[in-house]
């Protein structure tokens, strides 16, 4: 499994010492852990999903995952050479860390490339992605910057709370005659984020639709990535880089970065 994280998610994923201080009933517990394998690391990360068989396709065909790398996890190919999810409190964390990032770089991908289209087809003007923070907008960049980090402080307040005790920060609407969705951190389902109970229906089709987000999310992080190298490399943007490869793939590709101009 990729484990696709940024510095800010391994600057402030809890270590050791604060777990202890945080959770001192906890401490017993993970000293036990420690000392024999995590075949079962994983198990209870999710109730919902269908765990992938023993045979599920892995990153290298013919190799083995680690114990901890059971199927339990979407998206879970047996990746993890450095054995960063050895600790099965890290591994959740870390999979919340890839899920979140993952989803705000879809949203990022798609924030540059439908204005690009838009532009194109005429419905926007002098529009640039890369210089879009330096742009003059409704209000000045201190208070934005202040209004932001407030809204982002209290959104992952909030989910972190969720975190650590899951269900905590329900805010699912009670009905009589509607069962309620089981907590399940990183997917608050419901009828605000999930109103067609897609992702609550049964645990293999949930798995697959996990799965496939996932892998979305981890390819358009790698896509951002390439947005910012071919903007900082060519100055144009990602679907001028495309119509550009596409007329002459020989030269116009990532191998002409290397080579003097």
């Amino acid at each position: 499994m990729a484990l696709a994280i940024s510095s800010t998610a391994l600057s402030s994923f809890p270590n050791i010492e604060i777990r202890q201080k945080v959770f001192p009933e906890r401490t017993a517990t993970y000293t036990c852990l420690s000392r024999r394998t995590f075949t079962n690391a994983t198990k209870g990360v999710s109730d919902v999903c269908e765990p992938l068989p023993p045979d599920r396709p892995l990153w290298f065909p013919g190799s083995s995952p680690p114990p901890w790398l059971d199927g339990s996890l979407p998206g879970d190919f047996g990746f993890d050479p450095l054995g960063l999810g050895s600790d099965p409190e890290l591994l959740k964390w870390f999979a919340q860390a890839e899920l979140m990032h993952g989803r705000w770089a879809m949203l990022a991908v798609s924030g540059i490339l439908i204005p690009e289209l838009l532009e194109r087809m005429g419905y926007v003007e002098n529009f640039s992605w890369y210089d879009a923070g330096t742009r003059e907008y409704f209000a000045d960049p201190t208070t934005l910057f202040i209004v932001q980090l407030a809204l982002m402080g209290w959104v992952e307040g909030r989910r972190w709370a969720d975190l650590i005790n899951p269900g905590s920060v329900d805010i699912e609407p009670k009905f009589p005659n509607r069962p309620n969705p089981k907590p399940d951190v990183g997917y608050p389902g419901g009828l605000w984020f999930d109103p067609f109970m897609w992702g609550r229906g049964s645990p293999e089709p949930v798995m697959v639709l996990r799965t496939k987000e996932i892998k979305n999310g981890r390819l358009a992080m790698l896509a951002f990535v390439g947005f910012w190298f071919q903007a900082i490399y060519t100055g144009q943007d990602p679907i001028e880089n495309l119509m550009a490869h596409l007329a002459d793939p020989g030269h116009c590709n990532i191998f002409s970065a290397f080579t003097s101009q």
